[in-house]
């Protein structure tokens, strides 16, 4: 996988677009979801690639290190 310098932010910031989850950030999304993500194939792209960054964050335990990222609520 191939990480962008923005995706971290991006991951705060993209809404999932479709499915179960749909308008959910996608570093919100549930771990299961993401697992289920990666046993049936990332969409491609950005989309993917997010999906896929999330995963690892999640599966590693590091969600707080994005709590810096999130912007305050308004």
């Amino acid at each position: 996988m191939s990480m962008e310098a923005q995706d971290l932010q991006q991951l705060v910031v993209v809404r999932m677009p479709y499915g179960k989850y749909q308008g959910r950030l996608i570093a919100d999304l549930p771990g299961a979801y993401l697992a289920w993500f990666a046993r049936k194939g990332f969409p491609p792209g950005q989309l993917g690639r997010l999906l896929a960054l999330a995963l690892e964050i999640d599966h590693n335990g590091l969600s707080r290190l994005l709590d810096p990222l999130r912007q305050p609520p308004r």
